[in-house]
């Protein structure tokens, strides 16, 4: 049976610190551990982290240059100005495009949105863009999820005598550009307090405070919390501080009235509520995604803003057909990327990996990245042609930078942008071979051992005996569950396995035992794990713990991770 990660298990606090704890929140110890390690130490903190409030979102005027932002947008609605909303073509732009269209269009009749082409254009704003809004005679531009790095496109946009508005995310550069406005809280010498926000995040926050200035109802703000919690998902930002209360409400809204558009995506993935961030992630951004790897991404916008159910159904069969091309298109380039790596033995002496072919689709290679990393988990860059240029996205690995690696390389580069664990660049051909080489050596400067390892990260030891509705029903309340707010991982020790098999030939199902208390286990796709020599004996077993609801009948279940024999 391999054992293919490090179980990391946390140190547990300091007992009195849990004692204490559990006392004043009438809680039990595990719960109070795995609070305290999310840095929640008193009743205050609990009663913000378990009752989730959108009073306590952060003024947005906390943010730098909110005031000139705010008064240059509500000046241009109050003089019926012609506003051009432009945002990146994945699920971030998208969304962010869709929610300041949305609220807007309440106050607003000459409003535009703008989503660039990812094979002609590119990521970020683009001359063409800057070109076409001028053209049309618009007076301000807004940006979003995307401008920090737009220098050029957005000094054109200046001299053509267009405003221009950022609201981006990403981490800027050492010069910034000659905006009217740049929303970017991860500017050094920005004091707003929450630095995660998605990019549809840092839109919302510019929507907050407009509201504020021209006394708009925040109600129609907040009916579209279902597009930034979508937005927190997708792009894998913190669930945490104020993303926590906006993914929280906006998965309320998700759940219980979906949009229009919403709606038809859930009907088009076969998704029923009650959703969660992983449901997201997994089956609704896709689609939206896949309306700009394969196509342009006009038509995510579409049914985002529809408030036509029969042409919001119409756009959503489309995109899920999109979807399908994406997932054998990306099956098909995955194949190749790991065939090459198992041929040439170059690749397993090196840190990272990095591969080239000029004509894998342009729209699915992070994905491709993604999935290389699951394989192999080094950071990897996949790259192919467009345009030109060599352009590609980077993954990285747990713990380790891979943005600040490629900027260790960026002599060598045309652009670039991006994430600590993800991120787009593009070079000119001649460069590509220094650039495998620098890269790697930046990498193999910079990555720690323990980086280069597969980790569970665990939170707490306990005993199957501990495990019942009461305390599923407290775990599920720490919800909604994402980076920086994981589901709780559990580790019990010696626990007897009653049965074992493998459904459908990959997915290991296991019964086990411990102090009298009984559960059914489930480890998808963990054939490698499965063992006639299982049944009988003992193991140590990693694990969420989870509800299954089968044809009716409800029972708490272990959603396992990983399992080793008890030595």
């Amino acid at each position: 049976m391999p054992n293919e990660y490090i179980w990391n298990i946390k140190p547990l606090p300091d007992e009195k610190d849990i004692q204490a704890l559990s006392e004043v929140i009438n809680t039990n110890p595990i719960i109070s551990a795995l609070l305290i390690q999310r840095g929640i130490s008193n009743f205050e903190e609990a009663k913000t982290f378990f009752r989730p409030s959108l009073d306590r979102l952060h003024d947005p005027f906390l943010m730098k240059d909110m005031e000139v932002a705010s008064e240059r947008l509500a000046k241009a609605v109050k003089g019926k100005e012609k506003i051009l909303i432009y945002g990146d073509y994945d699920v971030d732009g998208t969304t962010s495009v869709a929610l300041v269209y949305k609220f807007l269009s309440n106050y607003s009749t000459n409003l535009e949105y703008y989503i660039p082409d990812r094979y002609e254009e590119g990521y970020g704003v683009s001359m063409k863009g800057v070109e076409w809004a001028a053209a049309n005679k618009f007076d301000l531009i807004i940006s979003l999820d995307c401008g920090i790095k737009g220098h050029a496109p957005i000094a054109r946009a200046r001299e053509l005598g267009m405003d221009f508005i950022v609201c981006d995310h990403h981490t800027p550069g050492e010069t910034l550009p000659n905006a009217t406005a740049i929303l970017d809280p991860k500017q050094s010498d920005c004091d707003y307090p929450f630095k995660e926000l998605s990019g549809c995040g840092v839109g919302f926050k510019l929507m907050q405070a407009l509201c504020s200035k021209m006394d708009l109802d925040t109600e129609l703000l907040f009916n579209n919390l279902d597009l930034l919690a979508v937005s927190i998902a997708a792009d894998i930002v913190p669930v945490n501080g104020e993303n926590r209360v906006l993914a929280y409400y906006g998965l309320k809204k998700l759940n219980e009235n979906p949009s229009i558009g919403f709606k038809a995506l859930m009907d088009v993935g076969g998704l029923t509520p009650p959703l969660n961030i992983g449901n997201v992630v997994f089956g609704i951004a896709p689609r939206i995604n896949a309306s700009g790897r394969i196509g342009h991404a006009n038509e995510a916008v579409s049914v985002l803003i529809s408030e036509d159910a029969v042409e919001a159904d119409r756009i959503a069969s489309l995109i899920n057909a999109k979807n399908q091309i994406r997932k054998e298109t990306q099956e098909q380039i995955t194949n190749e990327a790991l065939g090459m790596l198992a041929d040439d033995p170059i690749y397993k002496g090196r840190k990272s990996t990095v591969l080239f072919q000029p004509d894998w689709h342009k729209g699915v290679i992070g994905i491709v990245a993604s999935k290389c990393v699951d394989e192999h988990y080094k950071p990897t860059i996949i790259l192919t042609e467009s345009n030109g240029f060599v352009t590609g996205s980077a993954r990285s690995v747990s713990g380790f930078d891979v943005h600040e690696a490629i900027l260790q390389c960026e002599v060598l580069l045309d652009q670039f942008g991006g994430h600590k664990y993800a991120a787009g660049l593009s070079l000119k051909r001649e460069n590509l071979d220094a650039f495998v080489l620098a890269f790697e050596e930046s990498v193999s400067n910079e990555i720690t051992p323990e980086q280069e390892k597969k980790q569970l990260k665990v939170d707490a030891e306990i005993t199957l005996d501990l495990i019942s509705y009461k305390f599923l029903d407290v775990l599920n309340q720490m919800a909604p569950f994402g980076p920086a707010n994981l589901q709780p991982v559990f580790v019990a020790r010696s626990v007897r396995v009653q049965k074992a098999s493998l459904l459908k030939n990959v997915h290991l199902k296991i019964n086990v035992e411990q102090n009298g208390a009984v559960f059914d286990g489930i480890g998808f796709n963990m054939p490698q794990q499965y063992s006639k020599d299982l049944e009988g004996n003992e193991i140590d077993i990693v694990f969420n713990i989870d509800e299954n609801n089968f044809r009716g009948i409800k029972s708490i279940q272990l959603k396992v991770k990983d399992i080793k024999f008890t030595h």
